[in-house]
Formats: C-alpha cells, structure tokens, sequence
C-alpha cells in the first residue's frame, strides 16, 4: 500500500475558486486538516471527511496525525490556504514526513496575490514595468526583510503578511519611489466581504487604518496596476 498525503492549495477563500483536482480530493478525502485561522470550517462543510484543525499545533503534533491517518490507510488532504508554495511552510512539514515513509503529492491553489490583482481588474506588469515581486515584512518570524532593496527595481511590489504594518512600509518605500506611487489594499480577496483601497503611498496607510483592516489583506504597490499603456500584443500588424 502506498502511503501518500495530499497537501492541496485551498485558493484565497472563494470555494469555487478550487482547482477541480483538489475539489475531488476532498470529496474523496477521510482526514482534512486545515489551517482554521486561513480556512474557515465552514466552507469544508459539504465534504464528508473527519475535520481537523492545525491552527495553534506544533509541526509534530501535525505530522503525528497525518502519520497515524496515513497508515491506517485513510486519504489525507492536508489544505493551505492560497498557494502552498507561497509563505505555506509545506517544506518542514514534508520534510519530517519522508524521515516517516510518508510520500507527498502538492496540489497548487490560486493565491490571493492573482484573486486580489482580479479584484482590482488589473495586471500586475505592463510594458513599462515587466516584473512582480512577492515579499513579506520582517515580523515574528522574519528578522530582516528587503523591501527598500525591492523598492528600487522596477517591479510591482505584492506584499503579504504585513497590512498592520502599512503606515511603516509606505513610509519606507515612499522615501525611495515617492509618495504619489499608486498602491492598494485588497481585504479578504475573492470573499463575499472583499473590499478593495485605492490609493497612494501618501493616504493608503490612513484609509486602510480607517477602514479598520488589520489582517487578511493583500497590499500592492506599483504603476503598472490599471496602467493605461498599450501592449504591442494586439499592436497591428
């Protein structure tokens, strides 16, 4: 028998954003572990499968339950929210669980950074500004981050994990871009309670302070969002 564990990309929120490879591996699942403070229970509702919630678990206390369901010959989805390559701490994870004979198989998942660029209605490049860079401010488990440093490429900066510390990271990157570079705050991207902040690095901090977000949120700065430059793709020939 081959012992295999699922770890499947849950997407932004939106149940109806699931891949369909993922959709079927719930319904067929036995165990669904998922992130409680990402994934609400709630959306898990129709799939049949025994619930467990990782929020607040120690790595081993999560390992010890997918080894246990695993060899019991149970089919385990082990859920992230968004994509689980993106800030999904799947490597720790899969890492212990080969030390256990445990194969693992990745599903990807939309991430909110391309839900909150459609909530927008926007690419995230245009011809002036050809790149995307996904990064994080320094916190709890980040010592140092690298946003000055990222601030001056010419890129789309998406940054996660870090919306209660607006004010700070429009400071810092306004210094080095200027205050009139567009940025926007995208809360609950692809949700029915989505809301969506225009702005500049001189008010975004004090709309968003206003409106009260503290987390959950998707901050994008950049020109290339909603730019009016045309592409040479539908160019005439």
């Amino acid at each position: 028998m081959e012992m295999k564990v699922y770890f499947a990309g849950f997407g932004p929120g939106d149940p109806e954003l699931l891949t369909l490879k993922t959709y079927k591996l719930l319904k067929n699942a036995d165990l669904i572990i998922y992130p409680g403070s990402l994934v609400e229970e709630e959306f898990l509702e129709e799939f049949e499968g025994e619930k467990f919630n990782s929020f607040g678990r120690s790595l081993e206390e999560i390992v010890d339950v997918i080894e246990k369901a695993v060899k019991g010959g149970k089919t385990v989805v082990r859920l992230q929210s968004g994509d689980p390559s993106i800030y999904g701490a799947i490597n720790e994870q899969i890492n212990e669980l080969k030390k256990r004979g445990i194969e693992v198989e990745v599903i990807p998942g939309v991430s909110s950074v391309f839900a909150s660029a459609s909530a927008l209605k926007s690419e995230l490049t245009s011809p002036d500004v050809p790149s995307i860079v996904i990064t994080r401010p320094a916190g709890k488990t980040l010592e140092r981050d690298e946003i000055e440093e990222f601030a001056r490429t010419n890129s789309t900066l998406v940054i996660l994990l870090g919306v209660d510390k607006i004010r700070d990271i429009a400071e810092r990157v306004g210094k080095i871009r200027g205050f009139d570079e567009p940025a926007f705050v995208v809360y609950r991207a692809s949700r029915k309670d989505e809301i969506v902040i225009e702005g500049t690095l001189a008010d975004i901090a004090e709309k968003v302070e206003k409106a009260n977000i503290r987390k959950t949120a998707t901050i994008i700065i950049g020109k290339a969002v909603k730019s009016g430059r045309r592409s040479v793709l539908y160019a005439s020939r």
